[in-house]
Protein backbone atom coordinates (compact mmCIF):
# COMPACT_ATOMS: atom_id res chain seq x y z
CA UNK A 1 0.00 0.00 0.00
CA UNK A 2 1.50 3.32 -1.16
CA UNK A 3 2.42 5.51 1.79
CA UNK A 4 0.81 8.70 1.27
CA UNK A 5 1.12 10.54 5.01
CA UNK A 6 4.60 11.14 3.83
CA UNK A 7 4.43 13.28 1.23
CA UNK A 8 2.37 15.29 3.13
CA UNK A 9 5.22 15.81 5.71
CA UNK A 10 2.89 13.50 7.79
CA UNK A 11 5.27 11.40 10.31
CA UNK A 12 4.52 7.69 11.53
CA UNK A 13 2.96 9.22 14.55
CA UNK A 14 0.84 12.00 13.16
CA UNK A 15 -1.09 9.21 11.45
CA UNK A 16 -1.31 6.89 14.66
CA UNK A 17 -2.84 10.39 16.80
CA UNK A 18 -5.03 10.44 13.45
CA UNK A 19 -5.74 7.09 14.40
CA UNK A 20 -6.45 7.54 18.03
CA UNK A 21 -8.85 10.40 17.36
CA UNK A 22 -11.10 9.10 14.80
CA UNK A 23 -11.34 6.10 17.15
CA UNK A 24 -11.69 7.78 20.13
CA UNK A 25 -14.59 9.84 17.79
CA UNK A 26 -16.62 6.90 17.36
CA UNK A 27 -16.88 5.48 20.40
CA UNK A 28 -17.27 8.62 22.52
CA UNK A 29 -19.95 8.78 19.63
CA UNK A 30 -21.60 5.16 20.04
CA UNK A 31 -21.76 5.61 23.68
CA UNK A 32 -23.47 8.77 23.51
CA UNK A 33 -26.27 6.75 21.22
CA UNK A 34 -26.49 4.10 24.92
CA UNK A 35 -26.60 6.52 27.20
CA UNK A 36 -29.83 8.39 25.18
CA UNK A 37 -31.31 5.14 25.21
CA UNK A 38 -31.08 4.72 28.68
CA UNK A 39 -33.02 8.25 29.40
CA UNK A 40 -29.83 9.95 30.64
CA UNK A 41 -28.28 11.91 27.65
CA UNK A 42 -31.30 14.22 26.45
CA UNK A 43 -30.23 14.30 22.89
CA UNK A 44 -27.30 13.61 20.33
CA UNK A 45 -26.91 15.06 17.17
CA UNK A 46 -24.21 12.93 15.57
CA UNK A 47 -20.93 12.64 13.48
CA UNK A 48 -20.59 8.99 12.61
CA UNK A 49 -19.41 8.67 9.48
CA UNK A 50 -18.08 12.30 8.84
CA UNK A 51 -14.48 11.55 11.38
CA UNK A 52 -12.13 11.86 8.67
CA UNK A 53 -13.12 14.93 7.26
CA UNK A 54 -12.96 16.46 11.01
CA UNK A 55 -9.81 15.13 11.90
CA UNK A 56 -8.06 15.66 9.26
CA UNK A 57 -9.53 19.09 8.94
CA UNK A 58 -8.45 19.83 12.33
CA UNK A 59 -5.33 18.80 12.03
CA UNK A 60 -3.87 21.29 9.84
CA UNK A 61 -5.18 23.75 12.13
CA UNK A 62 -2.89 25.31 14.86
CA UNK A 63 -4.81 24.86 18.65
CA UNK A 64 -5.35 27.67 20.44
CA UNK A 65 -4.03 30.03 18.08
CA UNK A 66 -6.40 29.86 15.34
CA UNK A 67 -9.96 30.65 15.92
CA UNK A 68 -12.63 27.56 14.74
CA UNK A 69 -16.39 27.85 14.80
CA UNK A 70 -17.58 24.29 14.18
CA UNK A 71 -21.11 22.98 13.67
CA UNK A 72 -22.89 20.35 15.59
CA UNK A 73 -21.39 17.26 14.11
CA UNK A 74 -17.81 18.04 14.84
CA UNK A 75 -17.26 15.98 17.68
CA UNK A 76 -13.67 14.97 15.67
CA UNK A 77 -12.81 18.17 15.58
CA UNK A 78 -13.06 19.15 18.95
CA UNK A 79 -11.65 16.33 20.49
CA UNK A 80 -8.98 16.46 17.53
CA UNK A 81 -8.23 20.21 18.77
CA UNK A 82 -7.39 19.50 22.54
CA UNK A 83 -11.08 18.79 24.37
CA UNK A 84 -11.33 15.83 26.70
CA UNK A 85 -13.33 12.88 27.40
CA UNK A 86 -14.58 14.15 30.76
CA UNK A 87 -15.38 17.87 29.07
CA UNK A 88 -18.00 16.49 26.65
CA UNK A 89 -19.48 14.28 28.90
CA UNK A 90 -19.93 17.00 31.47
CA UNK A 91 -21.62 18.43 28.14
CA UNK A 92 -23.77 15.61 27.42
CA UNK A 93 -25.26 15.26 31.11
CA UNK A 94 -25.65 19.29 31.02
CA UNK A 95 -23.35 19.79 34.29
CA UNK A 96 -22.05 23.28 35.56
CA UNK A 97 -18.88 22.14 34.68
CA UNK A 98 -19.33 21.92 31.43
CA UNK A 99 -16.73 24.31 29.52
CA UNK A 100 -19.18 24.94 26.45
CA UNK A 101 -22.35 26.52 28.47
CA UNK A 102 -22.11 25.48 31.95
CA UNK A 103 -25.07 23.20 30.86
CA UNK A 104 -27.14 26.05 29.74
CA UNK A 105 -27.10 25.06 25.64
CA UNK A 106 -28.10 21.21 23.80
CA UNK A 107 -25.25 19.01 23.51
CA UNK A 108 -22.55 19.48 20.93
CA UNK A 109 -22.63 23.44 20.36
CA UNK A 110 -19.04 23.48 21.26
CA UNK A 111 -16.73 26.36 22.77
CA UNK A 112 -13.88 26.54 24.49
CA UNK A 113 -12.26 29.93 25.41
CA UNK A 114 -8.59 28.29 25.36
CA UNK A 115 -8.81 26.36 22.32
CA UNK A 116 -10.06 29.61 20.41
CA UNK A 117 -13.53 27.41 19.58
CA UNK A 118 -16.16 30.17 19.50
CA UNK A 119 -19.30 29.48 21.21
CA UNK A 120 -22.14 27.84 18.45
CA UNK A 121 -26.34 28.37 18.99
CA UNK A 122 -29.24 25.96 17.53
CA UNK A 123 -29.80 28.74 14.49
CA UNK A 124 -27.72 27.27 11.46
CA UNK A 125 -25.35 29.51 9.61
CA UNK A 126 -25.17 31.87 12.53
CA UNK A 127 -21.42 30.82 12.92
CA UNK A 128 -20.17 31.80 9.17
CA UNK A 129 -20.47 35.72 9.57
CA UNK A 130 -19.16 34.90 12.71
CA UNK A 131 -15.85 33.44 11.44
CA UNK A 132 -15.79 36.20 8.94
CA UNK A 133 -16.13 39.27 11.34
CA UNK A 134 -13.23 37.34 13.29
CA UNK A 135 -11.41 37.27 10.67
CA UNK A 136 -11.76 40.48 9.37
CA UNK A 137 -10.58 41.85 12.93
CA UNK A 138 -7.68 39.87 12.40
CA UNK A 139 -6.63 41.34 9.44
CA UNK A 140 -7.30 44.64 10.67
CA UNK A 141 -4.99 44.03 13.52
CA UNK A 142 -2.20 41.74 11.79
CA UNK A 143 -2.80 38.55 13.73
CA UNK A 144 -1.39 35.80 12.33
CA UNK A 145 -4.17 33.62 12.73
CA UNK A 146 -6.43 31.47 10.14
CA UNK A 147 -10.49 31.64 11.02
CA UNK A 148 -11.69 27.96 10.60
CA UNK A 149 -15.86 27.50 10.07
CA UNK A 150 -17.95 24.49 9.19
CA UNK A 151 -21.43 23.59 8.34
CA UNK A 152 -23.50 21.02 6.53
CA UNK A 153 -24.99 21.01 2.90
CA UNK A 154 -28.55 22.41 4.52
CA UNK A 155 -26.89 25.40 6.09
CA UNK A 156 -24.70 26.32 2.21
CA UNK A 157 -28.19 27.03 1.31
CA UNK A 158 -28.87 29.68 3.84
CA UNK A 159 -28.70 33.57 3.49
CA UNK A 160 -26.10 34.22 5.97
CA UNK A 161 -23.99 32.38 4.45
CA UNK A 162 -23.74 33.73 0.94
CA UNK A 163 -23.32 37.20 2.76
CA UNK A 164 -20.43 35.74 5.13
CA UNK A 165 -18.39 34.46 1.89
CA UNK A 166 -19.54 37.05 0.16
CA UNK A 167 -17.79 40.22 2.58
CA UNK A 168 -14.69 37.35 3.12
CA UNK A 169 -13.96 37.77 -0.64
CA UNK A 170 -14.58 41.35 -1.11
CA UNK A 171 -12.04 41.70 1.71
CA UNK A 172 -9.68 38.71 1.17
CA UNK A 173 -9.86 37.68 4.74
CA UNK A 174 -8.45 34.36 6.21
CA UNK A 175 -11.26 32.08 6.17
CA UNK A 176 -11.99 28.33 5.40
CA UNK A 177 -15.28 27.41 4.77
CA UNK A 178 -15.24 23.66 5.48
CA UNK A 179 -18.81 22.33 3.96
CA UNK A 180 -19.01 18.84 5.24
CA UNK A 181 -21.75 17.98 2.23
CA UNK A 182 -23.51 14.34 3.73
CA UNK A 183 -26.59 14.69 1.51
CA UNK A 184 -29.01 15.60 3.37
CA UNK A 185 -30.82 18.79 5.52
CA UNK A 186 -32.79 16.72 7.94
CA UNK A 187 -34.47 14.75 5.83
CA UNK A 188 -34.39 16.92 2.65
CA UNK A 189 -32.22 15.55 -0.07
CA UNK A 190 -29.60 17.58 -1.86
CA UNK A 191 -31.01 17.67 -4.97
CA UNK A 192 -34.10 19.43 -3.99
CA UNK A 193 -32.07 21.56 -1.36
CA UNK A 194 -30.01 22.93 -4.69
CA UNK A 195 -29.33 22.77 -8.63
CA UNK A 196 -25.68 22.22 -8.71
CA UNK A 197 -24.04 19.22 -7.73
CA UNK A 198 -21.16 20.32 -5.71
CA UNK A 199 -21.43 23.46 -3.65
CA UNK A 200 -17.77 24.04 -3.84
CA UNK A 201 -18.28 25.78 -7.40
CA UNK A 202 -20.47 28.71 -5.78
CA UNK A 203 -16.98 29.69 -4.70
CA UNK A 204 -16.34 31.22 -8.20
CA UNK A 205 -19.47 33.73 -7.31
CA UNK A 206 -17.24 35.15 -4.51
CA UNK A 207 -13.95 35.44 -5.92
CA UNK A 208 -12.18 32.26 -3.92
CA UNK A 209 -11.37 28.94 -4.79
CA UNK A 210 -14.03 25.99 -4.37
CA UNK A 211 -12.64 22.32 -3.33
CA UNK A 212 -14.24 19.26 -3.46
CA UNK A 213 -12.40 16.58 -1.66
CA UNK A 214 -13.56 12.66 -0.81
CA UNK A 215 -14.50 13.27 3.21
CA UNK A 216 -14.15 9.52 4.23
CA UNK A 217 -10.42 10.44 3.27
CA UNK A 218 -8.31 11.99 5.97
CA UNK A 219 -5.30 12.39 4.31
CA UNK A 220 -6.79 14.10 1.40
CA UNK A 221 -9.00 16.49 3.81
CA UNK A 222 -5.49 17.11 5.40
CA UNK A 223 -3.67 18.09 1.73
CA UNK A 224 -6.34 20.59 0.93
CA UNK A 225 -6.99 21.89 4.16
CA UNK A 226 -3.51 22.84 4.56
CA UNK A 227 -3.34 24.51 1.16
CA UNK A 228 -6.12 26.67 2.34
CA UNK A 229 -4.21 27.29 5.53
CA UNK A 230 -1.48 28.14 4.04
CA UNK A 231 -3.29 30.65 1.46
CA UNK A 232 -4.63 32.47 4.24
CA UNK A 233 -1.41 32.87 6.02
CA UNK A 234 0.12 34.23 2.46
CA UNK A 235 -2.54 36.62 2.50
CA UNK A 236 -4.31 35.04 -0.60
CA UNK A 237 -7.93 35.03 1.02
CA UNK A 238 -10.83 32.38 1.71
CA UNK A 239 -11.19 28.92 0.37
CA UNK A 240 -14.78 27.07 0.45
CA UNK A 241 -13.76 23.20 1.04
CA UNK A 242 -16.60 20.89 0.35
CA UNK A 243 -15.58 17.29 2.02
CA UNK A 244 -18.38 14.91 0.67
CA UNK A 245 -19.71 12.30 3.33
CA UNK A 246 -22.48 10.45 4.77
CA UNK A 247 -23.68 10.40 8.11
CA UNK A 248 -24.78 6.64 9.47
CA UNK A 249 -27.41 7.96 12.05
CA UNK A 250 -30.38 9.94 11.93
CA UNK A 251 -30.27 13.73 11.88
CA UNK A 252 -30.46 13.54 15.38
CA UNK A 253 -31.90 11.27 18.48
CA UNK A 254 -35.40 12.88 17.75
CA UNK A 255 -35.11 11.84 14.02
CA UNK A 256 -36.78 8.76 12.04
CA UNK A 257 -34.37 7.97 9.01
CA UNK A 258 -36.38 5.57 7.79
CA UNK A 259 -38.74 7.68 6.39
CA UNK A 260 -36.40 9.24 3.77
CA UNK A 261 -33.66 7.38 3.29
CA UNK A 262 -33.52 3.81 2.35
CA UNK A 263 -31.50 1.31 4.90
CA UNK A 264 -29.99 0.18 1.76
CA UNK A 265 -28.23 3.18 0.90
CA UNK A 266 -27.01 3.74 4.43
CA UNK A 267 -25.53 -0.01 4.48
CA UNK A 268 -23.88 0.51 1.15
CA UNK A 269 -22.50 3.79 2.51
CA UNK A 270 -21.26 1.99 5.04
CA UNK A 271 -18.90 0.14 3.21
CA UNK A 272 -16.80 3.38 3.12
CA UNK A 273 -16.47 4.12 7.19
CA UNK A 274 -13.63 6.29 7.40
CA UNK A 275 -12.64 4.91 10.81
CA UNK A 276 -12.19 1.37 8.91
CA UNK A 277 -10.47 2.79 5.97
CA UNK A 278 -8.14 4.86 8.18
CA UNK A 279 -7.48 1.29 10.36
CA UNK A 280 -6.98 -0.75 7.21
CA UNK A 281 -3.91 2.11 6.81
CA UNK A 282 -2.27 2.04 9.62
CA UNK A 283 -2.63 -1.92 9.89
CA UNK A 284 -0.96 -1.96 6.71
CA UNK A 285 2.21 0.62 7.18
CA UNK A 286 2.93 -1.22 10.65
CA UNK A 287 2.34 1.70 12.27
CA UNK A 288 -0.60 -0.52 14.29
CA UNK A 289 -0.63 -3.96 15.20
CA UNK A 290 -4.49 -5.71 15.52
CA UNK A 291 -3.18 -6.91 19.18
CA UNK A 292 -2.11 -2.70 19.96
CA UNK A 293 -5.17 -1.76 18.21
CA UNK A 294 -7.62 -4.09 20.92
CA UNK A 295 -5.29 -2.29 23.70
CA UNK A 296 -6.43 1.16 22.27
CA UNK A 297 -9.92 0.02 21.89
CA UNK A 298 -9.89 -1.32 26.08
CA UNK A 299 -7.87 2.11 27.57
CA UNK A 300 -10.98 4.44 25.45
CA UNK A 301 -14.08 2.19 26.87
CA UNK A 302 -12.07 2.69 30.29
CA UNK A 303 -11.58 6.69 29.62
CA UNK A 304 -15.32 7.00 28.70
CA UNK A 305 -16.60 4.63 31.54
CA UNK A 306 -14.28 6.81 33.93
CA UNK A 307 -16.09 10.23 32.17
CA UNK A 308 -19.86 8.75 32.73
CA UNK A 309 -19.10 7.86 36.35
CA UNK A 310 -17.33 11.32 36.74
CA UNK A 311 -19.96 13.65 34.55
CA UNK A 312 -22.94 11.68 36.45
CA UNK A 313 -21.39 12.73 40.00
CA UNK A 314 -20.43 16.03 38.74
CA UNK A 315 -22.90 18.94 40.21
CA UNK A 316 -25.92 20.58 38.42
CA UNK A 317 -25.78 23.58 37.65
CA UNK A 318 -27.67 26.26 40.16
CA UNK A 319 -31.01 27.36 39.45
CA UNK A 320 -30.51 31.20 40.77
CA UNK A 321 -28.18 31.51 37.87
CA UNK A 322 -30.57 30.67 35.32
CA UNK A 323 -31.37 33.85 33.88
CA UNK A 324 -27.30 34.84 33.80
CA UNK A 325 -26.38 36.26 31.08
CA UNK A 326 -29.67 36.52 29.32
CA UNK A 327 -31.05 39.86 31.08
CA UNK A 328 -28.78 42.58 31.41
CA UNK A 329 -27.83 43.00 35.40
Amino acid sequence: MENRHAALGLTDQDVLEMYKKILLTRMFDERTWILNRMGKVHFVISGQGQEAAQIGAAWALRPGKDWVLPYYRDLGVVLTLGMTVRELMLMNFAKAGDPNSGGRQMPSHWSHVGLNIFTGSSPVATQLPHATGIAYAAKLRGDDIVVWTSFGDGTANKGDTHEAMNFAGVHQLPVIFFCENNGYAISVPKDLQMAVDDVATRAAGYGFPGVVVDGTDVFEVYRVTKEAVDRALRGEGPTLIEAKVYRFTPHSSDDDDRTYRDPEEVARQREHDPVRKLREYVLAHGILTEEEDQRLKQEFEAEIDAAVEYAEAAPDPDPSDLVRHVFAQ
